[in-house]
Parts: structure tokens; C-alpha cells; sequence
């Protein structure tokens, strides 16, 4: 889908084009529960979670939002919405328990349901195929450190889609490598909480080859299948845009965080720049063979976008073994509960850059979102101005972004619903809809009434 976006002038309406997809995003660990029915494997975040301290208040995914046994409830919530499309992930220790060899067809029933019940109620799946669950029998094996582990992803994709290949032509085939590399095995934040800096650049490689093998095989066993990563793309801004130094300080770290990922998935290899300051800090990437660049390289048809904030970054000393800082936000910009700063127009920027260095690729949003702690209200009521607030901005970003040309294909909201946040536990509520985590009560708030009229009319209401 391209095409530009018109503004109707009759309903005082931001427009978006004829078939862009209006989405919300979810991921298995963080809403599915029910770790232990129907044969499903230990993860590495089942395990992580049992690490005292390392989650807050000690929750867990056990329950979560128990999407799993309350699947048919969540896709009616949605159909309620208007949205036409969703994102969400498979498990990979519930397909396979042990990250290889046996499937477990259990777990591949529930999500042949799940496909069929959002394709009955006219929504479109995007399907991701790793949000971070590794199954814990391949970490105990090496995990992501491991090169063998995506060649076991390959096999897993393949699994996938000949059962859900059939209906599933949109296919998510990592989320956020960045994250993965930094938070699960440079700062051992996240599951499997290694701290290891040059185990998070072998990590970082091995998803993107991952990525590439997978990408093979679903267009190997599908003509009409896309394949793409979701990106963590931040934004940087020198801390003093007049300031040489800063600049290329900006620069170096948007390499790190950015140019590292994108560049060799779309054919470019990876930055000389970033290559440098990676050598310098760990020595020889002699995990990269002859080869990994072409496969990296193979099969990418969009670009999956996850924004939620920008980085100001300087030429002052950081920690750790990179010439640059990362430095707080400013005083005269507004955050979310969160503390992360609002900066929509970075957004349309982003959307821009991404057109302009990769031309025609599909961009999608897929995620971007704000955590506010509102809670029910005596009438039952969620009143969530800020997060309607924060949609509207955000929505119009996006449609500068299509007005000035870049073939943004759709938006998907983080999250549908309240979840468990990893490291955060219960206490940010990304959602469009409340859960009350005692009752699993669901409730749309004001925030998701908003998006659901922009989802039926296709476009940004008043």
C-alpha cells in the first residue's frame, strides 16, 4: 500500500490511505499465562523470573493476563475496537518444547485458532516468530551465543508456517535485537541476565542471521510471503546541536543502536564506524564467517518500527567502553508516566530518514505506545487523557511522515492490553485496555474509545 495521505476538509479529518492497516501488538510471554498447559517448555524468562530480584515485586508471566485461555474474549475486544489488524507472537517452547525436533501440536492448535478467530473477525495477522522466549533447552546449550541456535530457528520458522502459512503471509522474524544483545546479555537486565560484552555483539549477529535463514524459508515455502524485523530506532539528537563533537557522538551512537541492524539486513553490511568501536572494545568479530552478510541480507520486505522515544547523546565520557554519554532528557519536554520523553515529531523524522536511506521499503509501525497509571474511576470509567493525547500526536507524525512520501503501511498500538513488562513486572500499563489483575477484568479506556473512531473512520479525530 502506498500512496499519500489526503486531509478531508468536509469532516475536519486527518485521512489515512485505502487499506492501511489500524493495529494493536501483544507478545506471548507478556499476555499468554498458562506456562505449564498443553505440554508447553520452560523459557529463559520462566527461569529468569524465579532470579530473586531481577523482576520487580517478584512477578512472573505464570498468569499474566491469561490470553491463552481467554483468547476468544481478547480478539472480540478487538473486533469492539474497529482494528483491522493485530500483532502478536508464538511461543517458541510452547511449539517446541525443547526449542528443536518435536512440535508439540497442542500449542500450534491454539494459535491456528487464534489466526482463524481474527481472520473471522476481519483483522489481519502479523505474526512474530521470536519476543524474546527462547526456549531454556537451547539456552542450557549456548543459547543466542550459540550460532547453532539459528540454524534451530530456521527450523522452528518452518514449523510455523506449515501450519499457519496457509493465512499468515506477514511475518515479524525477530523483535528488537538490540535489546536482546543489551539488556539480556551486556547488562543482564533481561532474561538470561548475562553480562558479557562481547557475548551481546555475538548475540546481536546471530538474531540477524537467524533472521536471514528464517526469511528463506518462508519464501521458500510461500510466494506471496513478507518477512521484516522490529527495530528498537531511536532517534538521536546532539545535547548541543552546535557542537561538533556532539554531533558525531550522536552519530557514532545512532551506529551502535541503529545503523548496526538496519545497514547489513538491507544489503549494506555493517558500518565501518560501528565495526570500529566494536573491535576496539571486544576485539575481532571472528564470530562473523564468510557468507553471514548475504544471508543477513537475503529476504527483507518492511521495515518493523518500534518508537517510543528519542536519545540525546554527547561527547562526554560514558560508562562503559563507549566514546559517548547518553544524557537525560530536557526539562521543557513532556513524558509519560514513565519518564520517557514525548517527542512525536522525531517520529515523522524517523519514518523520513528510514524512506530516504532505504528506499522503497514498507515501513510499519510496530509499536509505539506510553505507559500512564490510570486506574478505573467510581463510575468504572479509565480516563486516560494522556494517552489520547499521546495517539493523536503520534498518529499525525505518522501522517506527515506519509504526506512527504514514506509508504508507512500501518500503525499497531503497544500494547491491547495492561501486561507484564519484563524487568518493570505489572507496574506499566502500556495498554489501550485495563486489566484488573485480580479479576482479569477488561476494560477499554477512553484512550482505546479514541482509537477505535480513528480505526472505523480511517483517521485522526478531533
Amino acid at each position: 500500500m502506498t500512496g499519500t495521505a489526503p486531509r478531508d476538509s468536509t469532516l475536519g479529518t486527518l485521512r489515512f490511505p485505502d487499506g492501511f492497516s489500524w493495529g494493536t501488538s501483544t507478545s506471548a510471554y507478556q499476555v499468554e499465562g498458562a506456562v505449564d498447559a498443553d505440554g508447553r517448555g520452560e523459557s529463559v524468562w520462566d527461569r529468569f523470573c524465579r532470579v530473586p530480584g531481577a523482576i520487580e515485586r517478584g512477578d512472573t508471566g505464570d498468569v499474566s493476563v491469561d490470553q491463552y485461555r481467554r483468547r476468544s474474549e481478547d480478539v472480540a475486544l478487538m473486533a469492539g475496537l474497529g482494528t483491522n489488524a493485530h500483532r502478536f507472537s508464538l511461543a517458541w517452547p510452547r511449539i517446541q518444547p525443547e526449542g528443536t525436533g518435536r512440535a508439540e501440536q497442542r500449542g500450534l492448535d491454539h494459535y491456528d485458532r487464534f489466526v482463524d478467530d481474527l481472520l473471522a473477525h476481519g483483522i489481519h495477522p502479523l505474526v512474530t516468530l521470536y519476543h524474546w522466549d527462547l526456549p531454556q533447552a537451547l539456552q542450557d546449550r549456548g543459547g543466542w551465543r550459540d550460532r547453532d541456535t539459528a540454524h534451530r530457528f530456521a527450523d522452528y520458522a518452518a514449523v510455523c508456517q506449515d501450519r499457519l502459512g496457509d493465512r499468515v503471509h506477514d511475518w515479524v522474524t525477530v523483535n528488537e535485537p538490540w535489546i536482546v544483545g543489551l539488556l539480556g546479555h551486556q547488562l543482564g537486565l533481561h532474561a538470561p541476565g548475562e553480562r558479557d560484552l562481547k557475548a551481546s555483539v555475538t548475540v546481536m549477529h546471530h538474531l540477524l542471521l537467524a533472521h536471514g535463514l528464517a526469511a528463506r524459508v518462508l519464501h521458500d515455502g510461500d510466494a506471496h510471503a513478507r518477512t521484516g524485523i522490529a527495530y528498537s530506532l531511536f532517534p538521536h539528537t546532539p545535547d548541543n546541536p552546535g557542537s561538533a563533537a556532539d554531533r558525531a557522538a550522536a552519530h557514532a551512537s545512532d551506529g551502535y543502536v541503529n545503523r548496526w541492524f538496519l545497514d547489513p539486513v538491507h544489503g549494506r553490511g555493517y558500518p565501518d564506524d560501528t565495526r570500529t568501536h566494536w573491535e576496539r572494545a571486544v576485539g575481532a568479530l571472528d564470530f562473523i564467517e564468510d557468507g553471514d552478510p548475504d544471508t543477513i541480507a537475503a529476504a527483507s520486505d518492511f521495515i518493523g518500527v518500534n518508537y517510543y522515544t528519542r536519545r540525546i547523546v554527547s561527547a562526554r565520557p560514558g560508562d562503559g567502553p563507549w566514546p559517548w554519554r547518553v544524557e537525560p532528557g530536557r526539562a521543557d519536554v513532556d513524558r509519560t508516566d514513565l519518564g520517557w520523553e514525548i517527542v512525536p515529531d522525531d517520529l515523522t523524522a524517523l519514518l523520513l530518514r528510514l524512506h530516504r536511506e532505504y528506499p522503497g521499503v514498507p515501513l510499519l509501525i510496530t509499536e509505539n505506545g506510553a505507559v500512564y497509571h490510570h486506574e478505573p474511576d467510581a463510575d468504572g470509567a479509565v480516563h486516560d487523557a494522556p494517552r489520547t493525547a499521546f495517539l493523536h500526536a503520534h498518529l499525525k507524525a505518522v501522517h506527515r511522515a506519509l504526506a512527504q512520501g514514506a509508504p508507512v503501511e500501518g500503525y499497531y498500538h503497544w500494547s491491547l492490553l495492561d501486561n507484564f513488562e519484563w524487568a518493570m513486572g505489572y507496574r506499566p500499563r502500556f495498554g489501550l485496555v485495563h486489566v484488573d489483575r485480580s479479576t482479569q477484568r477488561r476494560t477499554v479506556k477512553d484512550s482505546g474509545h479514541w482509537y477505535a473512531r480513528a480505526a472505523r473512520t480511517g483517521g485522526i479525530p478531533r
